[in-house]
């Protein structure tokens, strides 16, 4: 497929529903969990899910948007291309935050603060962060 430098509203609330839909599920495993045991094993194991999970999450947030092209996404440290380092690094780096030769990531200005070397591990709550910049500057850019 050739490079995107737009979007439909209507990709962009397929995205959002789908991304709803799984923290739904996500948020209702966790009470299902919780309410069912208090055993550490149990928290702990949840917690491992949590983390995988929600990196999984981040490379299908992007997927939807993979062929956006770099003169609309810009070379900044965006939440577009935060995601884009992001799922590099989770696909190709075992997981570690690697530096690009593209992407300018200035990680205090970044919306999960990581540095390169960093483990990406994400929770919940990073991920709902991360989602909704990565929707808004989606809109802003593409739509």
């Amino acid at each position: 497929m050739l490079g995107r430098n737009s979007y439909a509203h209507e990709e962009l609330d397929n995205c959002k529903s789908a991304v709803r839909q799984q923290l739904a599920a996500y948020t209702a495993l966790v009470k299902g969990v919780e309410s069912a045991t208090k055993d550490k094993k149990g928290a702990a194991a949840l917690e491992a899910f949590e983390r995988r999970f929600f990196n999984n999450m981040t490379i299908v947030l992007d997927r939807y948007f993979v062929h956006r092209v770099r003169m609309v996404a810009g070379k900044d440290g965006n939440p577009l291309n935060e995601v884009a380092m992001l799922c590099d690094s989770l696909m190709n780096n075992n997981g570690i935050l690697r530096d690009s030769t593209v992407i300018r990531l200035i990680p205090d200005e970044s919306v999960l603060k990581l540095r390169i070397g960093d483990p990406i591990n994400l929770t919940a709550r990073d991920f709902t962060r991360l989602s909704k910049a990565f929707f808004a500057e989606i809109e802003r850019k593409f739509l």
